[in-house]
């Protein structure tokens, strides 16, 4: 069964240019022209990935963000946002609020394809089974995609699930930006390394004290420190 894109954008013309290049790439897609109807629709038939302009009318994509996070129902969906170049601030608050990246406008279709698959391969990726990596009173179960720390179970995205993956599974070796947007997004160093830092901070927002194992490494990345904090 093929997976089903929701496209929220309201301008016509570049709506119909995304239908066009996703359903071409072997996607079904349903289209949204505004906040209320994008999130009407997630919630009626939760689809595998949002693509989600922040620039809609009534309820802007922020805000939409925001409230799909916020539902059980719809809060798993990964969302990859549509911006203009100058939305850095917008750009920064839509993926602390939850979204997996954004794509700024203009943009080839062909990036946009190879952002929806790279972000669904990302969320369908096998686990080992019974794969467990333990230490710093963090426990991260690759089989149940379960993370507990001090005995407390913590929620993350897939995308934060696999970033501390790998900071715990090299733990007291430097990650650069630019190679964990390689390992962790399956994307080249000329992405924006603001998305690492955001997704980082995210992370380290869900961890409580246990976010002080992350060190970070000015001007290079991070690290996740080997003894107690």
């Amino acid at each position: 069964m093929k997976d089903r894109i929701l496209i929220v954008e309201d301008e016509p013309d570049m709506q119909e240019l995304l239908v066009f290049n996703i359903e071409n790439a072997g996607f079904t897609t349903r289209t949204a022209t505004s906040g209320a109807e994008a999130v009407e629709k997630a919630r009626q038939e939760p689809p595998a990935l949002i693509l989600l302009d922040l620039m809609l009318p009534g309820t802007d994509g922020v805000e939409v963000c925001k409230i799909l996070k916020r539902d059980p129902v719809t809060a798993t969906i990964p969302i990859i946002m549509l911006t203009a170049k100058n939305d850095v601030v917008d750009k920064i608050l839509g993926l602390e609020l939850g979204a997996e990246d954004y794509i700024t406008k203009p943009f080839s279709p062909r990036e946009v394809v190879l952002r929806i698959k790279t972000v669904l391969r990302r969320n369908k990726a096998p686990v080992a089974v019974g794969d467990i990596i333990s230490g710093s009173g963090i426990t991260l179960d690759r089989s149940r995609h379960e993370v507990t720390i001090d005995g407390k179970r913590v929620d993350l995205t897939a995308t934060e699930f696999k970033l501390l993956t790998i900071l715990l599974e090299r733990r007291g070796r430097v990650q650069t930006r630019d190679r964990l947007l390689q390992d962790v997004w399956d994307y080249s160093a000329s992405v924006d390394t603001r998305t690492v830092d955001t997704h980082v901070r995210r992370l380290r927002s869900k961890m409580g004290n246990s976010a002080a194992y992350i060190e970070t490494i000015r001007g290079v990345g991070y690290r996740f420190l080997d003894k107690t904090v």
